[in-house]
């Protein structure tokens, strides 16, 4: 199981090995990826920052998950630091039984991390401003 928060580029390939099952017959992963907008205004670089208790929070969700019947297993990492465009920041794959399982349980997490994980972001937008956000 992968559980981690990084301040290193994720890769979503590797949550998705980390996550085969020959049981499985369904693996879903998801991309968070920084995109060059928010609000209708541009963005130029995102920063992550997240509090000492991110890692152990981020490790009980993937096992929380992982415990769901059906599911056979969960990968799932954010990046913390400095983030260009394109960059992924939030990498999580779910191998399950079924197809169903593995979407459901891969969009709750996702819904989850989001509001659990005490990780703030700091948007700097092309007219210099900058705002911080707070994830969870």
């Amino acid at each position: 199981m992968i559980a981690r928060v990084v301040d290193e580029p994720l890769s979503v390939a590797e949550h998705e090995d980390a996550v085969a099952d020959k049981a499985a017959g369904a693996v879903v992963s998801f991309s968070g990826v920084v995109r060059d907008h928010d609000g209708g205004r541009s963005v130029t670089e995102l920063e992550y920052v997240g509090h000492p208790t991110a890692a152990d929070v981020i490790r009980e969700l993937a096992e929380e998950f992982a415990a769901r019947p059906g599911v056979q297993a969960v990968a799932v990492s954010h990046r913390i630091g400095l983030l260009g465009i394109g960059d992924v920041a939030l990498a999580c794959a779910v191998s399950a039984a079924h197809r169903g399982a593995a979407f459901t349980a891969c969009a709750e997490l996702v819904d989850e991390v989001k509001k659990r994980l005490p990780i703030w972001k700091r948007q700097v937008f092309t007219d210099g401003e900058e705002e911080w956000v707070a994830c969870p």
